[in-house]
């Protein structure tokens, strides 16, 4: 009996874990808790008509290693490309334009078209350090495999210590 109870305990603990969840966080959240945690934020910019976003939510994002790993190490914000309300950041209030304004009949929020230098390609991932700095943005779809790779490539300031090259290469997966 005790040992039943064992392999129920290790089943439901692995279960628990695999289904870990990414803990989003509004711009605004994650910005206030870096101000007194500094941590690095990864922001995934995205809209409700992208395909490639919805994916990425089931299967990367969905993944409980992945999930795990962005809660520990990130500030995780979920940002729509085409949010309506005002964010003021760095002193700078960042507002949604119209669609009259937008590229083909769409609305965009600036802080999406700021941090995408105006290539509003979703959903694309865009990596924050510990003081709020950009310090890049990954667009496209990424898989499990490779994702696990970026985010682990930009924590711990890997990316200034290590050509991605190098650090590809040498990258053991827990996936």
């Amino acid at each position: 009996m005790r040992n039943f109870i064992i392999v129920l305990l290790v089943a439901f603990s692995l279960n628990v874990q695999s289904q870990d969840k990414v803990k989003w966080l509004t711009f605004e959240e994650a910005i206030e808790l870096s101000s007194k945690t500094p941590k690095p934020i990864l922001m995934d910019l995205y809209t409700d008509w992208c395909g490639w976003c919805k994916r990425m939510d089931k299967t990367t994002y969905s993944n409980g290693v992945i999930a795990a790993y962005i809660n520990k190490n990130f500030y995780p914000v979920k940002f729509d490309g085409e949010e309506k309300k005002d964010i003021t950041f760095k002193g700078k209030v960042f507002t949604y334009k119209n669609p009259a304004d937008g590229r083909r009949g769409r609305g965009y929020h600036e802080l999406a078209a700021a941090i995408l230098k105006g290539n509003l390609s979703y959903p694309s991932t865009a990596f924050f350090d510990d003081k709020q700095q950009l310090i890049q943005v990954v667009p496209g779809y990424q898989t499990e495999k490779q994702f696990e790779k970026i985010i682990a490539f930009f924590n711990d300031d890997n990316y200034k210590k290590t050509p991605w090259k190098d650090f590809e290469k040498k990258f053991k997966s827990s996936i």
